[in-house]
């Protein structure tokens, strides 16, 4: 079966005072209907603008898509119009954002708010979207939907919230859902509710789901295969499991290593959390022909500093971008 999303050689370019830089260079991977994918790296790394290219919701004037394609269902939404993507957007791929707060509409009610989507692809009359919107508040496990649909944004909790940010973008049934940061800032419990309500929704709606994050325990909570992106680039790709007990890149290995562990025995002295060190390169770096990690790495070489690593191929599917990762 062919692939529901395919993105070739995806190369997006952002204006910056410095110039032209390639904010994402020369990205490619595939997400299968009902798959679950994530892409994980610290900020910076072109997480978020991959998913808003694959939106078409790149930043107006000052960033584009140069080269490469992103197929969604045997078209290629790069040479989409704006038409096309505006139907597209929330109907077949819908998102949801870091921060519910912001994304949320103060001025309507959540109820007002989930209706407009309804309205606007599925041609719902102002009665039927209401009771739609009730609908999707219970679907997402908000307690007395009949009641709650007449809430405005402010009167609900961050996880709330954050609930009826996932009701708006599944209104519609997307084939494919993005899921930006979605338990940022939420405690350990809600955490938990907001994975449980992804898998069940995905369960039973066969939405593929693609996530975005900066932590790998919500990754191997969630995914079944990652993405590790650093300035840009693909550093390494795989099955979750696999990448979390051998690392092929060390990067990848870092952001392991940066999660803390509970100690089976708690007389044992607890492990030192390390870190990495230093941060991601500026944008005026991304794009050149090295390896961009390398400033950051303790396995460095001289090539590495010379010439951009190829991926090594290893069992399963598993890639990783370096020159030295046999030794990882």
């Amino acid at each position: 079966m062919e692939p529901l999303l395919k993105v070739e050689n995806l190369r997006i370019e952002l204006a910056t005072r410095a110039g032209v830089a390639p904010v994402i260079d020369d990205l490619s991977f595939e997400l299968g209907h009902g798959e679950n994918i994530s892409f994980v790296g610290e900020s910076g790394c072109g997480k978020s603008m991959t998913a808003l290219a694959i939106m078409g919701l790149l930043p107006d004037r000052i960033g584009r898509i140069a080269s490469g394609r992103i197929i969604f269902d045997g078209e290629d939404l790069t040479k989409a119009s704006e038409k096309r993507l505006r139907d597209l957007r929330g109907n077949e791929i819908s998102m949801i954002f870091q921060e519910p707060m912001t994304s949320l509409n103060p001025v309507y009610t959540v109820g007002e708010q989930i209706a407009e989507v309804l309205r606007e692809h599925e041609k719902l009359g102002k009665t039927a979207a209401h009771n739609a919107a009730i609908e999707l508040l219970d679907a997402v496990r908000i307690p007395n939907p009949k009641g709650r649909v007449n809430d405005y944004p402010f009167q609900m909790s961050g996880g709330q919230r954050q609930r009826v940010m996932i009701a708006i973008a599944l209104a519609c049934k997307p084939k494919i859902l993005i899921a930006d940061e979605p338990t940022t800032a939420l405690d350990v419990t809600v955490q938990a509710q907001i994975f449980d309500l992804l898998r069940d929704l995905r369960k039973e709606f066969g939405t593929s789901i693609i996530m975005i994050t900066h932590d790998m325990g919500a990754v191997a909570e969630m995914a079944e295969r990652m993405i590790v992106m650093y300035a840009g680039r693909k550093a390494e790709v795989g099955p979750v499991q696999q990448i979390i007990e051998h690392a092929r890149h060390p990067y990848t290995k870092g952001l392991i290593s940066c999660v803390p562990h509970i100690m089976a025995d708690p007389t044992f002295e607890r492990e030192e959390l390390t870190e990495i060190p230093g941060i991601v390169p500026g944008l005026g770096e991304f794009g050149q022909n090295k390896c961009l990690f390398a400033e950051r790495c303790n396995m460095v070489v001289d090539k590495c500093l010379r010439k951009r690593p190829p991926e090594a191929v290893f069992a399963n599917g598993q890639k990783a971008a370096c020159w030295r990762a046999e030794e990882v």
